[in-house]
């Protein structure tokens, strides 16, 4: 009963090139899902403050242009194809 135990750690094989990559891989991974929960859940400042200077003298209602919605556009082609009949 007076056996010798040995309590010495198992021989863990060195890990290969692909190992490495594989668990760098992940673990970056990691970060970046970590990274992208953040940025949903953490507001963002709105600081920027839009100078009067740098519009010029043109208002918002200068720049904005009428459009006709897709739906117009469509009535107004069948009222001339109409027409053109």
């Amino acid at each position: 009963m007076a056996a010798e135990r040995h309590f010495s750690p198992p021989e863990v094989p060195e890990p290969t090139l692909a190992e490495n990559v594989l668990h760098r891989g992940l673990f970056y991974g990691a970060m970046l899902q970590l990274l992208c929960v953040l940025a949903l859940i953490l507001p963002v400042s709105k600081s920027h403050k839009p100078d009067s200077d740098s519009s010029g003298t043109k208002t918002w209602e200068t720049v904005k242009k009428p459009t006709a919605s897709a739906a117009q556009l469509r009535k107004k082609a069948k009222k001339e194809s109409k027409k053109k009949q």
